[in-house]
């Protein structure tokens, strides 16, 4: 897949928690070839000790339009200088960058944990628009880090855990009601921790799993190796060009 190096020009910059905006991005060019799962390198320009693009993972696209999505997190000094980022300031942007999701199974549940809750709400998109509604699990610390859940309810059968119990079932993902339903196959994003243990619950019930790393992401084309993770046979694996999604059986 080509990988194109464009300028985008910012459309809507909307704070949607005290942690995270959604940047509407429209482009020029075609976004036919973003798939469920990849993502993109922002240049952030300014930024004393920051070379290097940002990795953000895609949350949604509209084909016809022409408009990227992307669900940012601030972290730092690059994250936090793209929050204040205005309407007609453009963005120069590297995609698509990694493997994404494969659309597989008839029963899909989707659970996410914290930002990386976004990339999954392309991939609820392409179930839904194939007549499959998936079953979504997303989680949060509290109710204060959640966002945009009436998108992904419109999607599939949504259910909420957040630690404090401040809305939804109380508790972590994986004692979430939901993991108790039919179902066929996993996907996951979010903290490492949640998706190891994810991954263990599916391994223990025999489930197909598919996880999207967050590792560190620099360059988006294997070149840094900042990304390099060690797989279950003890070789590296390069997160940006092999990954983000592997299976989980792969990794763990």
């Amino acid at each position: 897949m080509m990988k194109q190096l464009e300028n985008f020009t910012v459309e809507e910059n909307i704070a949607l928690n005290p942690y995270c905006f959604l940047l509407k991005l429209v482009s020029n060019v075609s976004l036919k070839d973003i798939k469920a799962g990849q993502f993109v390198n922002i240049e952030v320009k300014d930024i004393q000790d920051r070379i290097l693009r940002r990795p953000i993972s895609v949350h949604d696209v509209d084909y016809e339009k022409n408009i990227l999505y992307l669900v940012v997190q601030k972290i730092g000094k690059a994250t936090n200088k793209l929050s204040k980022i205005k309407k007609g300031e453009s963005l120069s942007i590297v995609f698509p960058l990694g493997n994404g999701f494969e659309i597989k199974g008839q029963k899909p549940l989707l659970i996410g944990g914290g930002v990386g809750t976004a990339p999954l709400y392309l991939l609820a998109k392409k179930f839904y628009d194939k007549g499959i509604e998936p079953k979504i699990i997303i989680g949060a610390r509290t109710n204060e880090q959640l966002f945009l859940t009436n998108r992904y309810n419109a999607l599939g059968q949504l259910s909420i855990s957040t630690e404090d119990g401040s809305v939804g079932e109380k508790g972590l993902v994986t004692s979430n009601t939901l993991l108790q339903s039919d179902f066929d196959i996993i996907y996951t994003c979010g903290p490492t921790p949640m998706m190891k243990a994810v991954a263990l619950f599916a391994e223990k019930n025999n489930k197909p799993c598919y996880v999207s790393l967050e590792n560190r992401m620099a360059c988006g084309i294997g070149a840094c190796l900042c990304c390099v993770n060690e797989n279950k046979d003890g070789h590296n694996v390069c997160v940006c060009t092999d990954g983000p999604v592997f299976n989980a059986k792969e990794i763990w």
